[in-house]
């Protein structure tokens, strides 16, 4: 057992935002059905925007879409872009919470010296917002949404900005997440990666390739510090 004491005084770690830190799925269900509805197509279930989300608000009303042999045009899935973004920023966190154990885990992990980050395929706004109504602003040094850069998870820039961001190092940092993309960025940016089991994903969580898959956020703190003590050769 490790101790609880344990350092990570200059170490970064990264979180996905959505299906990991914050259980958005409600007010993401509201907003997709609002576009939907719009359309006059079939609404879709909670599971299904499970597996639709991950490559932000864009992505999530094409694969809704597609569904149902609906393609639009870019014009208008911009336009309709545009109304999800509106109608979920209205009442962002109506639906919405940290995930059982996540801000006890971020005082544990502050207080043994980690910096944290926030690397999301969601706007930087709305991501913002969203933990600006939840309580989780004060946790982070970073916030990067897939808007302040070109290349997004899965890419590693995604990643490697995001810790950059918030002063650390990507030699000496981790990611937390829910989906391949989370993966996918920090393999390809050489540091460890460690998926919840209760995220968003279409994959089975111990298929995606992780350094390891947890239940409770209780064991973070420790599974971090077992994390950092290996990593690979780090890209630079």
């Amino acid at each position: 057992m490790l101790e609880t004491s344990a350092p990570l005084d200059g170490y970064t770690i990264a979180f996905d935002l959505d299906g990991t830190l914050v259980d958005t799925i409600g007010d993401l269900h509201r907003a997709l059905n609002h576009v939907l509805a719009m359309e006059k197509l079939p609404l879709a279930s909670i599971e299904d925007v499970r597996v639709y989300v991950g490559q932000g608000a864009r992505s999530l009303i094409i694969r809704a879409c597609s569904v149902h042999g609906v393609h639009p045009s870019d014009m208008k899935i911009d336009l309709l872009t545009e109304e999800y973004v509106e109608a979920y920023a209205k009442d962002i966190a109506a639906h919405s919470a940290p995930f059982p154990g996540v801000i006890a885990a971020l005082d544990t992990l502050k207080a043994r010296g980690a910096s944290l980050c926030v690397c999301t395929n969601k706007g930087t706004r709305l991501s913002n917002q969203l933990l600006e109504a939840v309580g989780l602003s004060k946790y982070f040094a970073a916030v990067i949404g897939a808007d302040q850069l070109r290349n997004r998870k899965p890419h590693p820039d995604h990643y490697l900005f995001a810790i950059r961001s918030a002063r650390g190092t990507p030699a000496r940092s981790l990611m937390i997440g829910d989906s391949a993309n989370d993966v996918q960025s920090a393999k390809a940016a050489g540091a460890p990666v460690a998926v919840y089991a209760y995220g968003y994903t279409d994959t089975a969580p111990d298929l995606l390739g992780a350094d390891a898959v947890f239940k409770h956020f209780e064991e973070l703190p420790d599974l971090a510090v077992r994390l950092l003590n290996y990593q690979p050769t780090p890209r630079v």
